[in-house]
């Protein structure tokens, strides 16, 4: 299947989702990998997790327009190795989404909306916050929330980040699409994001420029 989404969005930020379809050889014969790119490829114990990892550089060649080498910080924050873009990265199930940015600091998160996300709301829901009663909207209701948490997490370097304690995200009655605003209050102070949602069947993909 390939690309079914490729969003150039304001801020300079692109947006890409792949549905993966495809079978191994299909996707390492799109690339051009560096040897310890291919060691760390043939390091994968399981083939999911090859065609997994092949689909993020995939998608990272297509939305840059060139060979794009990707390397990760101790705290397993992406970046692109001739730091062209910042990018930010997700994967669930079938799907892998992307999102780069020439100047803005980016973050996504996509989930397959297939567990029961009510029985641990508590671990990251902050008592603030609210979340509809009504139940054929609870589960879209809460996953966005985490979705949206995740997203920030990212954009904020991953650091010094507790999902209930300090990321908020503002009353709103959840679509197929939208905006939601989302608050960060740590060490670092306090800062506000505009974040965009869309859900695509049973997922469900939250991401922010900034």
């Amino acid at each position: 299947m390939g690309v079914i989404l490729k969003n150039d969005l304001s801020q300079g930020c692109r947006l890409g989702i792949w549905e993966i379809t495809e079978n191994y050889d299909d996707l390492r014969s799109r690339l051009i990998l560096e040897s310890e790119e291919v060691k760390k490829l043939e390091g994968f114990k399981s083939l999911n997790r090859k065609i997994e990892w092949l689909s993020v550089r995939t998608l990272t060649n297509e939305l840059t327009g060139m060979n794009s080498r990707i390397i990760y910080n101790e705290a397993r924050k992406p970046f692109l190795l001739d730091n062209s873009y910042n990018i930010s990265i997700s994967h669930s199930h079938k799907l892998t989404s992307i999102l780069i940015g020439r100047f803005n600091r980016v973050g996504i998160d996509t989930e397959f909306m297939s567990h029961r996300i009510s029985s641990i709301a508590k671990r990251f829901i902050h008592e603030e916050e609210i979340i509809t009663s009504d139940p054929d909207h609870l589960k879209y209701h809460l996953y966005i929330h985490w979705c949206a948490k995740e997203a920030l997490y990212k954009i904020c370097d991953k650091q010094f980040i507790n999902f209930k304690k300090n990321l908020r995200i503002d009353p709103f009655i959840p679509a197929d699409s939208g905006e939601i605003k989302g608050t960060v209050d740590n060490i670092n102070g306090i800062d506000t994001y505009q974040l965009s949602y869309m859900r695509m069947d049973n997922y469900i993909t939250v991401w922010c420029c900034k």
